[in-house]
């Protein structure tokens, strides 16, 4: 999610949502990895919802001043799940799907509560439900290191290792080669992929 040339005002209506869509996706992995049997997170003090435990220095200031960034990722060890492989697939998919849940949430409110809305609260449920959509969808690209390929890897590591080998050593590099492109050019490819699913579910969530 790229924000280009945002007015004072729709910094605010837009960056406080974003912070607590990143703060409570990663609350969700710590929160699942600690149901599956490994408390790392939570003794590194990550299971909270506090922003301060979950957001990154540089990645706060790139929020601000780039309209990009991202929190501090969850430390999971796999040896404390039954089944490490499916485990992290687990606690992979729980941060797209918790933002996903809040995005169905401010999409009700926007459908049953609008007409008791101002124009202000309309326009932060409105970007509250389309931050949350954006940032699940964007997280289940299968690209190192967001979740998707966390979890595309774990279906392919027995059927095509060197794929997910590649994946997860130039991914990093792919992916901050697509952000980069689409900010130099306005021209986003990740948005492309993922703009088709975010309307879908504006639509189902919202009806508009």
């Amino acid at each position: 999610m790229i924000f280009n040339g945002m007015t004072l005002e729709q910094a605010i209506l837009l960056i406080p949502p974003l912070l607590f869509a990143l703060c409570f996706h990663e609350f969700s992995h710590a929160y699942m990895a600690y149901r599956l049997g490994d408390n790392t997170a939570e003794r590194m003090g990550r299971l909270t919802l506090n922003p301060m435990a979950h957001l990154d220095p540089i990645g706060s200031l790139m929020i601000l001043f780039v309209g990009f960034g991202w929190a501090k990722p969850v430390p999971v060890d796999p040896r404390h799940f039954k089944n490490p492989r499916t485990g992290m697939m687990i606690v992979a998919f729980a941060g797209p799907a918790s933002n996903l849940m809040l995005a169905a949430i401010g999409g009700l409110c926007i459908r049953f509560y609008l007409p008791m809305m101002s124009t202000v609260v309309v326009k932060v449920f409105y970007n509250f439900t389309m931050i949350n959509i954006a940032l699940c969808m964007f997280n289940l690209i299968p690209v190192h290191p967001l979740d998707g390929s966390q979890i595309f890897s774990g279906f392919m590591i027995r059927k095509n290792p060197q794929l997910v080998y590649k994946l997860q050593t130039h991914g990093p590099k792919i992916l901050f080669g697509l952000i980069l492109f689409g900010m130099f050019t306005g021209v986003s490819i990740i948005w492309m992929f993922i703009g088709p699913f975010v309307r879908l579910f504006m639509s189902i969530f919202t009806g508009y």
